[in-house]
């Protein structure tokens, strides 16, 4: 026979402070978590979504790393538009974009200093990256840059200072924004747009970062194989997928801090709600074995005890989650090569969930074991 389900809830209240400890490190955990599930999903995902199968990048050779480094030949992209075929050509464009990638420092009219990743692209880079959409105004000309949608929360500055019309200084030139592109998903949303040769004038390159080709019915393979005939130019060719896969790898050591650190203050949680639960059940011993001596069996007193446990555990859990939601549901997080959404979705809060639950029985169940060792005259005399 289990004890009433209304006894473990009436001991919840005995000890308000031991509640609200529990709760507070049941919360913690819980948030931290899910913090770390959603920055890994959200790294991942955007990773994932940022490269396509079909577009290969030809960079320069020992740069398949990192675009910004890569040096190529701007006749390169002539050169491949013209040897390789299988390209996608809608309506008789073909898909092979020269751009450069660039980091850059902008100021603000009101002197504000900026730090991102500007692209320099022609109009070609709308068919070599179809996700992107000019969602407010128009693609960037002479004299202007366009930004993502995600740029003013990567530079925590408001929407209105880069919106179309404003101005943004970049070395001695004034750029214009001419709209706002959104690419969902990816780390583009975080990049400024603007005119290959204006780019390449502002930066003081005469060559390109890479030639991004999009191929329809090409083999990749053929692709490789041009970079490697062509010796004079010291190219190398990458799978646009492949690229943001070694930059997720990149970026694993980060994911593992992250969750290293939540386990770490997950395992002083539940250490500490040992020593909280230990203190709580060893001035119930008494109380115990009177259970016991009426005629409730040990396993039934367990029962009640993490009943107790999991209640206390997964109200301070769905504290931790709604905190989590609200402080970092719309977070952007940084990285050298864009920035990404936290990925909030249903296993981030089936993760908090479970993470709850597990804390109320690992918490549970050694203390109220030990408490239950004393045999019943002793524990009754105690």
């Amino acid at each position: 026979m289990l004890l009433p389900f209304s006894y473990a809830v009436r001991n919840l209240y005995r000890d308000r402070t031991r509640l609200l400890q529990t709760l507070g490190g049941s919360a913690l955990v819980v948030f931290l978590v899910m913090g770390a599930h959603a920055l890994n999903e959200g790294m991942r995902r955007t990773l994932n979504a940022s490269g396509s199968p079909h577009n290969m990048l030809i960079i320069g050779k020992g740069s398949e790393e990192s675009v910004q480094r890569s040096e190529v030949s701007e006749r390169a992209a002539g050169i491949a538009e013209a040897s390789l075929s299988g390209i996608y050509a809608p309506l008789g464009e073909r898909a092979v974009s020269p751009q450069i990638v660039h980091m850059a420092d902008l100021a603000l009219p009101d002197g504000r200093r900026l730090r991102g990743l500007v692209r320099g692209v022609n109009p070609k880079a709308l068919l070599t990256h179809p996700e992107v959409a000019v969602i407010d105004g128009r693609f960037p000309g002479p004299g202007e840059l366009m930004v993502g949608r995600l740029a003013w929360k990567r530079f925590g500055v408001d929407a209105a200072d880069l919106a179309p019309g404003t101005t943004l200084n970049l070395d001695t030139a004034t750029l214009t924004v001419s709209g706002t592109f959104a690419a969902p998903g990816t780390v583009l949303e975080s990049e400024l747009w603007m005119d290959l040769n204006d780019l390449r004038t502002l930066a003081q390159r005469e060559t390109i970062s890479a030639v991004v080709v999009r191929l329809d019915t090409g083999d990749p393979a053929d692709v490789q194989l041009f970079t490697r005939q062509r010796l004079d130019l010291e190219l190398s060719a990458v799978n646009e997928k492949d690229y943001y896969a070694r930059l997720a790898a990149f970026y694993a050591p980060v994911r593992a801090m992250t969750w290293t650190t939540a386990a770490l203050i997950a395992a002083a949680a539940v250490f500490g709600g040992f020593n909280t639960l230990y203190a709580a059940f060893a001035s119930r011993v008494r109380e115990i074995a009177t259970l016991q001596a009426i005629g409730f069996r040990r396993v039934a007193i367990v029962v009640s005890f993490i009943q107790e446990s999991l209640m206390t555990s997964l109200l301070g859990a769905l504290l931790g989650a709604i905190t989590a939601v609200l402080v970092l549901a719309d977070r952007v997080v940084y990285l050298s090569a864009g920035a990404f959404r936290l990925g909030f979705g249903p296993e981030t809060l089936f993760a908090g969930l479970i993470t709850g639950a597990a804390l109320g029985l690992i918490g549970a169940i050694p203390p109220a074991i030990r408490c239950l060792k004393p045999n019943l005259p002793q524990a009754l005399r105690d």
